[in-house]
């Protein structure tokens, strides 16, 4: 019935990498290593992760016509996403500026460009696509409205994943389509803005999952995942690796997640598997060129068994919770 296991809806960037020995504060100038230039950006990153595992993957997005764009263009179509959805021109292709530091975390300043320009009315052009999909994941790279007109356009029976990233307050009748809505702390705290409670990461799946998603992830890190749906909470642990650089591991994560959702796994399953796939995302440097193939999430699965998932039931009146488990996302 579908053409493609998964649809991505969101940017696409040409990733400008700096490695440094610290972070340089206000006024301040610090050395850092020889300029790297990735593809990247989170739609386009989803989408080489997604295919790379093995999904049948289609992505919608708009890169400018330069020599960024044609770099994005390139490296979709190696990992064998189909670029129909793809526009050219515009607007330049997205920037993304990323300084790393020696123990794999980073910072980073986007400049949307082309991504600005994705519309509402290159989603509703798009509506083969959205018909022809099983899952569609988008990201906050793009305009919002984009993303609504996307949740509009859902053909009957399939599943909307957002991670909204960088987050902002999200309306109604976007919460009410995420199946699930994938959060860190930072996007967690800012969604939920006052209404956050406390420091426990299985309060804010509860009040998220009363602004309306159908379920929630919540990703903690070296302390794996929580989540959390109208059948209870489950708290995912993740896998010790040495990480190298965290670019990108986010959007591992969450390709990962949608698509094994699109093979009928359970959310707990999905998210475990995803972990891993997260995993091995961060002991290469780069984002798309650090994505592993199913070979290689074998490998450390094999390096790694981990813990299952543990669920965690939700009676009457009572706060789900999670306990920790070890590794890095």
């Amino acid at each position: 019935m579908y053409d493609y296991d998964l649809l991505v809806i969101g940017s696409a960037n040409a990733d400008l990498v700096i490695g440094v020995e610290r972070r340089p504060g206000a006024g301040e100038t610090v050395l850092g290593s020889d300029l790297v230039v990735h593809p990247g950006g989170k739609g386009a990153n989803q989408a080489v992760a997604a295919a790379r595992l093995g999904a049948r993957t289609a992505l919608l997005a708009r890169v400018g016509d330069d020599a960024y764009g044609r770099l994005l263009l390139d490296s979709q179509r190696a990992a064998g996403v189909d670029t129909v959805g793809v526009l050219v021109g515009g607007a330049p292709t997205g920037v993304a500026l990323i300084t790393v530091d020696p123990s794999g975390d980073n910072s980073i300043v986007v400049s949307p460009g082309a991504n600005g320009r994705l519309t509402p009315a290159d989603v509703r052009a798009a509506g083969s696509l959205f018909h022809a999909s099983r899952v569609v994941s988008t990201q906050l790279e793009i305009p919002l409205e984009t993303v609504l007109e996307a949740v509009r356009n859902l053909a009957p029976g399939s599943r909307f994943v957002l991670n909204p990233s960088p987050p902002r307050p999200l309306p109604p009748e976007v919460l009410a389509a995420c199946d699930p809505l994938i959060v860190n702390e930072h996007e967690a705290r800012v969604i939920l803005g006052d209404a956050l409670v406390g420091d426990d990461p299985a309060d804010w799946a509860r009040i998220l999952l009363a602004r309306g998603p159908r379920s929630v992830v919540v990703t903690l890190g070296a302390q794996g995942a929580l989540v959390a749906s109208a059948q209870g909470v489950a708290q995912v642990p993740s896998v010790t690796v040495d990480a190298v650089d965290t670019t990108g591991a986010g959007d591992a994560f969450t390709a990962a997640l949608a698509w094994r959702l699109g093979q009928g796994d359970a959310l707990p399953e999905a998210a475990a598997y995803a972990a891993r796939v997260g995993a091995a995302a961060v002991t290469k440097a780069g984002a798309q060129e650090s994505y592993p193939t199913p070979e290689e999430v074998d490998a450390l699965c094999a390096a790694d068994p981990g813990d299952n998932p543990r669920t965690h039931g939700q009676g009457p009146g009572s706060s789900p919770g999670a306990s920790s488990g070890g590794g890095s996302l």
